[in-house]
């Protein structure tokens, strides 16, 4: 029951558990806001917003004069998954963060995601992202910024058998904007991608 439920703000450390446990991805990402939801007294989620990792994407949805206000929704994750436990997370946790805001955040097309939270949280669909390649290391998570800034060009390919070059997994982008109308409106007249209809799939 809906009743039962409770979202409030939690520390990064409390979503340790939950990112580096239950998340595919198991890494930490930027976090400057985190939200947890509880069922009477226990955990059962969380869903993290931060900065995005790609200052270029932070001008490209709105231009130069928004870049400021965007904030990724950078994951979501829930201990049993239970019906309506996501979309109650994340549309309670919208409400949490300040304003005004553009909170962009993606479903990972190679996961067989297509973003039905965000569609049933009334987010804006905008396409795929760009095909791209990225650096990788074997036997390791690390997100390809991370390679780039650690280590450089030279000694990635000076090394082929700890480092390769790999299509980038295109996601579905989704975006919600957080302000009053006319600040709603103010984004939207300035928004640089189409807005499209739901991709359709069974899969969250």
């Amino acid at each position: 029951m809906k009743e039962n439920y409770n979202v409030q703000r939690v520390s990064y450390n409390a979503t340790k558990p939950f990112i580096f446990d239950i998340h595919y991805a198991k890494r930490m990402p930027s976090i400057s806001y985190a939200f947890g939801l509880y069922l009477d007294e226990d955990l059962v989620g969380v869903v993290t917003y931060g900065s995005p990792p790609s200052q270029s994407l932070c001008v490209g949805i709105a231009g130069k004069k928004f870049r400021g206000d965007v904030l990724e929704l950078n994951r979501l994750v829930l201990k049993n998954n239970l019906p309506n436990e996501a979309s109650l997370l994340v549309s309670k946790s919208l409400k949490l963060l300040p304003s005004p805001k553009i909170v962009v955040s993606y479903a990972d097309s190679s996961q067989n995601h297509t973003g039905y939270i965000y569609q049933a949280t009334n987010f804006l669909y905008t396409g795929l992202s760009d095909k791209r390649t990225e650096w990788r290391m074997y036997d390791s998570n690390k997100h390809s910024k991370t390679i780039c800034e650690t280590y450089s060009l030279q000694e990635r390919k000076a090394q082929p058998n700890k480092f390769y070059v790999t299509d980038r997994p295109r996601k579905h982008r989704y975006l919600y904007f957080l302000g009053n109308k006319k600040q709603k409106k103010l984004y939207k007249e300035n928004l640089k991608y189409t807005i499209l209809n739901y991709p359709k799939g069974k899969f969250n």
